[in-house]
């Protein structure tokens, strides 16, 4: 079948035949000025390269780079000196290139990272990235697939960076590829046929980490092909053929679960020779630490890929403390992001350290590292987002207590805000015969009772309670003073029935005023 499809498809000669026929046939005029280029063309059209190359600077060291991770990712120191040391490395040699001067001993140290879900892999390289102020790109292995299958093509990752350098080729041939999930590229051990998913894969990776040149434009892109003929068509200026991936810095990352059993049969072996190094039956990331090329291979790469990754680095996993310090003290923590969702609301959020400690705790049950975080926050949190922002509540405190009980803790923290709000209300009420007594020179008092049922009133017709009295009694002053002149009484005190029938209660006061002046 895929040979049959295969057949029916046009050589590239025969396609680029029929492609200069259609656009003779065309006859695209030239563009007026050189400003009416398409924008379509600004993604892959390069600045000068001797300027960008001039551009470059690095001048970071080792402890420079370290300090600034330190800021955003807790724990893996030595994950830490290990890439900032390469990091510096690499760029170092970057800009000695860029600058003349001949490394022929030098080795691009494209890096490998080993460890758990949700240690911080990815937030290293990022940040690292950042400092350097290089363009990133992130990928999925498993998003990939040979070329002529059903897949991406890993070639669109390093186009990426043109596109993440805003179509700058040059400083996009410095930036950083990071793939996640390698390990899922493994091919399983004595399998046979043949595996699309993996060795293909590795292939085409190892090309690009080793020095080749990447099309600018994708050949499986028709919109770019046909912008590149309309170029040639018009005699204008051509954009960029290639991408030199020479000093663009791999890393990638994965799990790879089950190899710690590779390297303890490994090293099981060695005991013989008394070579091998103790082991506990639950320090899989430690043995990760003894991990060789052998043992990457017998996982499933080739020899020629993981030979092009010589920098190994192994992420820790983190303990309840270390997931502690990250919401406490990491620039990129979460209750940043919390505090930022709730105060577009205008409420504030207050983490005690009890509280940090408990979704610390909960989340280390989890077992997806900082991830966790996240997930624990969340589940806590979620009622508050919801129901908050539609009350008057303006702050509230996450302790130990919400974290275990958050529905608990919500109709709690609404009670006592009800309470809080029914005492100022209830001022309000009072406050309202205050002034009516200062205007018309007439008392106004509540019962309790009164003033319950008008702060009842008030929350269900969410109204405020001035607007409300001032509605219910707006007449009062002209009754009370007739009932003043007939009487001589000065203060009037209404009750639950004065609230509830106003009128009612002020005319039967009104005649009851006649009846005793006569």
């Amino acid at each position: 079948m895929r040979d049959a499809f295969a057949s029916s498809q046009p050589t590239p000669e025969e396609f680029q035949r029929r492609l200069n026929d259609l656009m003779r046939h065309l006859q695209v005029p030239p563009p007026a000025t050189g400003d009416a280029q398409s924008n379509f063309d600004r993604s892959v059209e390069p600045t000068s390269g001797d300027a960008a190359d001039a551009a470059f600077q690095f001048q970071r060291k080792p402890r420079d780079v370290k300090a600034h991770l330190d800021r955003f990712v807790i724990q893996q120191d030595e994950a830490k000196k290990v890439l900032s040391v390469a990091l510096c490395d690499h760029y170092h040699a970057v800009q000695a290139a860029l600058a003349g001067k001949a490394m022929p001993n030098y080795t691009k140290q494209n890096i490998i990272l080993l460890g758990p879900t949700g240690v911080g892999k990815t937030y290293l390289v990022r940040s690292m990235a950042d400092l350097i102020g290089v363009p990133f790109v992130k990928a999925d292995a498993t998003k990939f697939s040979e070329t002529g299958y059903v897949g991406g093509d890993v070639e669109d990752i390093v186009r990426e960076l043109v596109r993440r350098a805003d179509g700058d080729i040059a400083r996009a041939q410095h930036g950083i590829i990071y793939i996640d999930e390698i390990d899922k590229l493994a091919s399983a051990p004595n399998s046979s046929g043949r595996d699309v998913s993996g060795r293909g894969v590795q292939t085409n990776l190892l090309k690009l980490m080793e020095e080749t040149e990447v099309p600018a434009r994708s050949p499986q892109d028709m919109a770019a092909q046909i912008q590149a003929m309309m170029e040639a068509q018009r005699g204008g200026k051509k954009g960029p053929a290639t991408i030199n991936t020479k000093h663009i810095l791999f890393v990638v990352s994965g799990a790879f679960d089950g190899l710690d059993k590779i390297v303890r049969k490994r090293l099981r072996e060695a005991t013989i020779g008394f070579a091998a190094k103790p082991h506990s039956a639950a320090d899989a990331v430690s043995v990760l630490g003894d991990t060789q090329t052998r043992d990457f291979i017998d996982f499933g790469f080739e020899p020629e890929f993981i030979g092009r990754l010589p920098v190994r680095v192994v992420c820790q996993p983190l303990a309840v403390d270390d997931l502690f310090h990250i919401l406490k003290t990491s620039e990129g923590s979460i209750i940043r992001q919390y505090e930022q969702d709730f105060a577009a609301y205008g409420i504030e959020v207050l983490f005690h350290d009890d509280g940090l400690r408990r979704i610390a705790e909960r989340a280390g049950e989890e077992k997806t590292g900082a991830r966790g975080l996240m997930t624990v926050s969340e589940r806590a949190l979620r009622d508050f987002k919801f129901e908050l922002p539609s009350t008057h509540v303006k702050r509230f405190v996450v302790t130990r207590e919400l974290v275990d009980r958050p529905a608990a803790a919500l109709r709690q923290l609404l009670a006592e805000h009800a309470n809080e709000e029914r005492v100022v209300m209830r001022q309000l009420v009072h406050d309202y015969g205050e002034r009516f007594a200062k205007e018309h020179f007439l008392a106004l008092r509540f019962t309790d009772t009164a003033a319950d049922a008008l702060i009842a009133e008030a929350l269900e017709k969410q109204l405020s309670v001035r607007d409300l009295c001032g509605q219910k009694f707006k007449d009062f002053q002209f009754g009370l003073k007739l009932i003043a002149g007939n009487t001589g009484r000065k203060e009037f005190t209404l009750d639950a029935d004065a609230v509830a029938a106003p009128e009612q209660v002020l005319s039967e006061w009104v005649v009851a005023s006649y009846r005793k002046e006569g």
